[in-house]
């Protein structure tokens, strides 16, 4: 349970609220577990940041020793490696024990690097682009790349090999002799299968060898991001929110009693009788009442659990996602003011657990999917509870709030993370559990709702919301 004190902390500064952009960065005091913790614990003396500084001053030079030795082994392959150590050693015992075959040996072998050498001679003269016409797609599915390759100047160009870094795999292309001005077109597939942003390219043109001992690249800069969206469902609309409210927004739902006016219908049974419009009823004769469209004004706050131990694996984090983004774009869809969060990370050497949230760019359906392409769980990410008390300390006036975690996450967890909402903010838990039969549950204000498949979201929001 938070004191207000804390909470008082977390949301003033200078006597005065925090903005959005400050609010999430305030620092708690809950252990953590992180690359510091993990060397020194919970000790915070001399000697423990002199530890630290020097796990770090190594980390950092063997970054730089790894970025020298790329850029050397991007000239020389492996097995130039292999095969110039094989000349060296044939060398040493040839001519340090007079073994002539030994010898000959090692000419040899210099002779091959020295005619592989010669294939680097030049430079590549080629002009080469990417496009990807279509650069978000859903999980499952796969985009087309085109590759063009043209030759700029007057004389005719060699064929040459031309790479495309698709992921973690790689496209190769042989692209054939180019006459003046000439032009060479190839498409290429990218199987998106798992949710992610896949990086294609940047282009590059390979020099080398027929043997493989070098290679020279000449690379270009373009690079294209293609957006793995997670798969969505459409649910019910989301019209939940304070009613009869100025600022509020029209829904379908009507009423006899509201500020946005309607139409008029014949009197029924049960209406009140300040509802009647008298002058419609003399006109007509028969007995007129107003009717009205409920406004609700409802800004939806929906919070996605990133802390590894909120999940009993990949399939229920999946679909958590897959539940964030359907919620989101449904109230895009519907013009409500919506805030999309997720748990903030601490750093690895953070001494104090990081009480942040991370904010998605809600804007439209497409901005809103590709930020969750990119999220992933961590094992130093806030827990649920957590993710609510800044949540709700730093985003005002929340009507409803979504808090979706996986199957790890108990009943009393979800209670705990509901406590730190303003009274009249009604909150909805959802529990992915892959493979259990849906159920929802009612706790006050909490409503829980169980999920086993994507498509069990439908008819869970539809009982919640009604």
């Amino acid at each position: 349970m938070v004191k207000k004190s804390d909470r008082g902390a977390a949301t003033r500064r200078n006597g005065s609220r925090l903005s959005r952009a400050d609010a999430p960065t305030v620092l708690g005091e809950t252990q953590i577990v992180n690359a510091r913790t993990r060397l020194v614990g919970s000790r915070e003396g001399v000697l423990a940041d002199v530890v630290v500084a020097l796990v770090r001053s190594w980390r950092r030079m063997r970054r730089t020793v790894r970025r020298a030795w790329a850029a050397v082994t991007a000239v020389v392959t492996p097995l130039g490696w292999a095969i110039g150590c094989a000349v060296a050693f044939a060398f040493l015992l040839g001519y340090g024990l007079g073994w002539e075959e030994l010898v000959a040996i090692g000419w040899a072998g210099l002779l091959v690097i020295v005619t592989a050498a010669a294939f680097l001679i030049g430079r590549t003269s080629h002009d080469a682009s990417l496009s990807v016409p279509v650069n978000r797609v859903v999980t499952g599915e796969s985009a087309v790349g085109q590759l063009t390759v043209t030759n700029p100047t007057r004389r005719l160009l060699a064929g040459t090999r031309i790479e495309v870094p698709v992921g973690e795999g790689l496209a190769d292309f042989q692209v054939p002799v180019l006459t003046p001005s000439g032009r060479y077109e190839d498409l290429f597939s990218v199987p998106a299968l798992h949710r992610g942003v896949i990086p294609v390219g940047p282009v590059r043109a390979v020099r080398a060898d027929p043997i493989g001992l070098v290679r020279r690249e000449r690379q270009w800069e373009e690079q294209i991001d293609l957006f793995v969206h997670p798969r969505t469902i459409s649910v019910p609309s989301l019209s939940m929110g304070f009613v009869r409210d100025l600022e509020g927004t029209p829904t379908r739902d009507l009423t006899s009693s509201d500020v946005s006016f309607h139409a008029l219908r014949e009197y029924s049974p049960g209406d009140e009788l300040r509802s009647i419009h008298w002058k419609s009823t003399a006109k007509t004769g028969q007995y007129m009442v107003r009717q009205f469209e409920e406004t609700r004004r409802s800004h939806l706050m929906i919070g996605l659990s990133l802390a590894e131990e909120d999940y009993a694996g990949d399939d229920d984090f999946e679909m958590a996602v897959s539940v964030v983004g359907s919620l989101g774009v449904r109230a895009i869809r519907d013009g409500r003011t919506i805030s999309v969060v997720a748990s903030e990370s601490t750093p690895d050497f953070a001494k104090k657990r990081l009480l942040a949230v991370k904010k998605f760019a809600a804007v439209t359906g497409s901005r809103l999917l590709d930020d969750l392409s990119g999220v992933d769980r961590s094992e130093t990410a806030l827990p649920l509870a957590d993710l609510a008390r800044v949540a709700s300390a730093s985003i005002s006036g929340v009507s409803l709030a979504f808090l979706v975690c996986g199957a790890a996450v108990s009943i009393s967890t979800l209670r705990q993370a509901a406590r730190h909402f303003p009274v009249g903010v009604h909150v909805i838990a959802i529990i992915c559990d892959p493979d259990v039969v849906p159920r929802t549950r009612h706790a006050g204000e909490l409503t829980v709702l169980t999920i086993g498949y994507l498509e069990d979201l439908q008819q869970s929001m539809a009982r919640a919301t009604a």
